[in-house]
């Protein structure tokens, strides 16, 4: 049986939320889990085994500047006895063509620098947002039909 092309998921419907809100702004965003591997050379073979060690998240967030807010957010590490920043994202896509949609939780963000100035004459300004996390959770799930 050949795919349905009006079930792929437009890119379009992609959201972020951050402690409630939901950041209109953000063009793109993406969030990785990355299995930290050893390798276990085996005798007997020339094929080196791999055994799972650990798992790392990363992720970016990239959009329209719009308020200073992350600055602020962000930057409350960088004050005297300043605590990092710590929060949760949550991920949705939601393409009403699609056979649902699909929220997840990331865990223990927390981003990688503090995005103080960027821009560039007769552009329009973005900000570019890495971060690590330290878990996630699947809220719900898309599922063929």
């Amino acid at each position: 049986m050949a795919m349905d092309a009006t079930r792929v998921i437009n890119g379009s419907y992609g959201e972020v939320w951050s402690d409630g809100v939901w950041l209109t702004n953000v063009t793109s965003a993406e969030a990785l889990v990355e299995i930290n591997k050893e390798e276990i050379n085996l005798s007997g073979t020339r094929w080196t085994g791999h055994k799972a060690t650990g798992l790392t998240g990363t992720g970016n967030i990239k959009g329209y500047k719009v308020t200073s807010e992350f600055i602020k957010r962000i930057g409350s590490i960088a004050k005297d006895r300043g605590k990092p920043f710590v929060t949760e994202l949550i991920y949705k896509l939601d393409d009403p063509e699609a056979f649902g949609a699909e929220r997840i939780r990331l865990k223990g963000v927390q981003f990688d620098r503090i995005p103080l100035s960027t821009f560039e004459v007769k552009t329009i300004v973005e900000e570019e947002l890495p971060f690590t996390f330290s878990n996630y959770e699947l809220l719900d799930e898309i599922k063929k039909r």
